[in-house]
């Protein structure tokens, strides 16, 4: 009607009338739903009175009518009917602040929409009427644009009167909120431009024209230097994100389905069978973030990283050695998350871009590293594969990942100390066991050797009785042998050190197993090393064994011996079943943990202590499906020599 016949027009003026009664109407009637049109009674009055005030626009319509053109009479029933349409405004937006203030919270979710609605109309029609009270005629900029904020806020009335109203909020998109800030900086930045430029004017002259250039030049070099700063726009970022957004993380359900995960055993399992604990730690961890797979690196003997388990990663390569002490380190140290495109791009945080190996800068599905960090001790590490939906890690990632990696920290670190103490508890059992053994034996070779010197006084037959004699003398030093040995067990002490010819103990090994089993010998440099020749052969048969038991009856087993100047190595190689990155870890150097039918699990753990024992060490590599690389690493007799010369006391200290 305003559009068809003019703002102004009588009719027009009417119909804003009744409007506005409506409106009026509309308020009461939401006190009334809200269930407080009998408790607040004052409200009652105020609302009839402003009905009263609203009704009288048409005494004052007919006052204009009969009045002469041009009169004083026109002019003063404007400005009365201009200050009557503020006093009403102001009462609408009255109540309407004490129906939402003093609704519960469920009722403000009701009247939300409706609310902003008219506040929206009653505060434009305040500010309307305003300017045309001081400025004595009606603004017709403003006249023409209330038409399309009263549409709009119509919409916005329906909305409101909609069951479901209560569950919408108006969250506006991160592209949308950033691009608004943007604005309102430089809208912001254009003001203060005119604001600062006009008061300079005032000074006049030289020096207001001087101090104009030198606050224009001051605002473009802060300009230039702010805008292109990724710092600062990215601390601008995490500002917004923090203060004008709800979590995008429901914290209480990803709590939930994180428990689930690392205590329910049915929690991913697959056709190979129920998950073990450190695959379901990497799949609570990778589910947060919406990872589909990931990777347990934990810190070996040497705080080298070395891979545990893998959750649904089966492609990825990862070394024997997957990522070196300093990075251990470096992580342990500041419980920092490593996002691998930062490393990729260089951006270098505590000096993790030279730490980071190769394999993991080349593999572009490696998205971040979350270290587990229990009593300031690294525990392990996870990698995560990249989201299916590609995005960089945000604050919220840093921080909820960083607390979830420490209690899933606390959980493996429980579980290990569980798993010592099992095993104490077995070796406990294992000790009493071998006492009785031990007395038994002892018994035994006391007897055989009795026997020996009895056959020495007694003996009719020489020749007979030399022969017994000799076979008594070396099944009662085979004996003596074994207590020696079983003595030594488990106490890290071995036997007087020699030099040993790896090479020839693998030659003669060779030829002791080609009856049983193909040994083959594919290099056999000059390896002479300092070890106990008798202990050294037995941990080597113990992994031969190992290597045979893995293997088909016809493939042979490869024995490598190695120098590099300063150890020596000896390679026990099979191409077999192979073993998995957990085992390896978990049960393979754990007594009591066999993964054959019937084995009692302590072949592979003595045969790396008695090389612990000479000051050497025990490596091993392996794949599922692919095979099994033990290698004895033991230092040359040079650098054992110069190695026992520095540990000597100095001349002239007390020992």
């Amino acid at each position: 009607m305003a559009a068809a016949q003019g703002p102004l027009e009588p009719l027009v003026r009417l119909a804003e009338t009744a409007r506005n009664l409506a409106w009026i109407f509309l308020i009461f009637r939401l006190f009334a739903n809200d269930g407080r049109d009998e408790s607040l009674r004052p409200t009652r009055p105020v609302i009839i009175t402003l009905a009263l005030v609203q009704l009288l626009q048409p005494v004052l319509l007919l006052i204009e009518a009969r009045a002469a053109p041009g009169s004083t009479a026109i002019d003063v029933a404007f400005e009365v009917s201009a200050a009557l349409n503020m006093l009403v405004a102001i009462g609408a937006l009255v109540l309407l602040h004490n129906l939402y203030v003093g609704a519960s919270m469920a009722a403000r979710r009701v009247l939300r929409w409706s609310g902003v609605a008219l506040a929206c109309l009653w505060g434009y029609d305040l500010n309307l009427y305003t300017i045309a009270y001081l400025s004595g005629q009606e603004p017709g900029l403003l006249l023409a644009l209330r038409g399309v904020l009263s549409g709009v806020m119509i919409g916005v009335l329906v909305l409101g009167a909609n069951a479901r109203s209560a569950e919408l909020e108006f969250r506006p998109s991160r592209a949308v909120t950033f691009q608004t800030l943007s604005l309102l900086v430089i809208g912001s930045y254009l003001v203060l431009m005119i604001f600062v430029t006009k008061s300079l004017s005032m000074l006049g002259g030289d020096l207001g024209r001087a101090t104009q250039v030198i606050f224009l030049a001051l605002a473009g070099m802060a300009a230039v230097l702010w805008l292109p700063s990724e710092r600062a726009r990215a601390w601008l970022r995490v500002m917004a994100t923090k203060h004008l957004f709800q979590h995008r993380y429901d914290y209480r359900e990803e709590w939930l389905r994180f428990t689930r995960t690392v205590g329910s055993a049915s929690v991913g399992a697959g056709a190979s069978g129920m998950p073990s604990f450190q695959e379901r730690a990497i799949k609570a961890i990778a589910d947060i973030t919406d990872s589909p797979a990931g990777l347990l690196l934990a810190p070996n003997e040497e705080a080298q990283l070395e891979l545990v388990a893998r959750s649904n990663w089966p492609t990825i390569a990862v070394p024997a050695i997957a990522a070196d002490y300093e990075l251990s380190s470096l992580l342990e140290q500041h419980n920092h998350i490593l996002d691998l495109d930062d490393v990729r791009a260089g951006n270098d945080h505590f000096g993790e871009v030279a730490l980071v190996p190769e394999w993991l800068i080349e593999a572009e599905d490696v998205w971040a590293l979350v270290p587990l960090v229990h009593f300031d001790r690294l525990v392990g590490t996870i990698v995560l594969a990249r989201p299916r939906i590609e995005r960089r890690l945000d604050w919220e990632d840093y921080d909820l990942l960083k607390v979830v990696g420490q209690q899933l920290a606390s959980y493996l670190a429980e579980q290990s100390g569980q798993q010592a103490l099992m095993e104490a508890s077995r070796f406990d059992e294992f000790n009493r066991r071998i006492a009785f053994v031990m007395h038994d034996i002892k018994n035994l070779a006391s007897q055989l050797s009795l026997l020996a010197r009895n056959a020495e006084k007694h003996a009719d037959n020489p020749e007979f009785r030399a022969d017994m004699l000799v076979t008594l003398r070396n099944s009662s030093d085979k004996l003596t042998n074994l207590l020696a040995r079983l003595g030594r067990y488990g106490s890290g002490q071995s036997q007087e050190r020699r030099s040993v010819d790896l090479a020839a103990m693998a030659k003669g090994l060779a030829k002791r197993f080609e009856v049983t089993h193909p040994l083959q010998l594919t290099r056999a440099d000059a390896a002479v090393v300092m070890a106990d020749n008798e202990g050294l052969e037995q941990a080597i048969m113990h992994l031969i064994q190992n290597a045979i038991d893995a293997s088909d009856p016809e493939t042979p087993i490869y024995l490598d011996v190695s120098s590099d100047g300063l150890n020596g190595q000896f390679d026990i190689i099979d191409t077999g079943s192979g073993m998995s990155p957990g085992f390896i870890r978990n049960g393979l150097f754990k007594p009591f943990v066999s993964s054959k039918d019937g084995g009692f699990g302590i072949g592979a753990f003595e045969a790396r202590e008695i090389v612990k024992a000479m000051g050497g060490r025990v490596n091993v590599e392996s794949r599922e499906g692919l095979g099994t690389r033990f290698s004895i690493i033991l230092p040359l007799r040079e650098a054992a020599e110069i190695l026992a010369k520095e540990e000597q006391p100095k001349s002239g200290e007390v020992a």
